[in-house]
């Protein structure tokens, strides 16, 4: 591949392949945390072991996301579709900016998914989350 297309970013179908590959991920890791969790603590469908429980999740997800953008820039999902995040100088993310992503994908989660319709009119194609902390997704040739 040319440097031309190593810098390319990831078409809506990747980036949307990827993200449908990481819930299926993220639901293998999730059913097993309950699971434990559940062992543990007994029933968590009220009160506060429920709340317990999602904040635990949530926080499983975000060791996943962090540590992954952290370390190489590319999830699993991310590997598999050759995607990789990084900052707009091209250096990877530092703990901070891969944790205030995570926070911020939440949150436009949380909105409806508002954070990841934003790309669709972005004219860089970003993420609400991305084009706040400086970073992108771009195609890369390694996996």
């Amino acid at each position: 591949m040319t440097k031309i297309a190593q810098s390319k970013s990831p078409s809506f179908f990747k980036r949307t392949a990827a993200i449908i590959y990481e819930l299926f991920l993220l639901i293998a890791v999730f059913s097993i945390v309950t699971f434990l969790f559940i062992l543990i603590f007994g029933d968590a469908t009220e009160g506060l072991n429920h709340f317990a429980l999602q904040v635990i999740l949530w926080f499983v997800g975000g060791m996943y996301f962090v540590f992954s953008w952290v370390r190489t820039g590319q999830t699993l999902a991310m590997k598999t579709w050759r995607i990789k995040l990084e900052s707009m100088g091209g250096e990877s993310l530092s703990l901070n900016r891969a944790t205030l992503r995570y926070v911020l994908a939440t949150a436009g989660l949380m909105f409806f998914g508002a954070g990841f319709i934003w790309a669709l009119f972005d004219r860089e194609g970003l993420y609400l989350h991305d084009r706040l902390i400086g970073a992108r997704l771009r195609l890369t040739d390694k996996v």
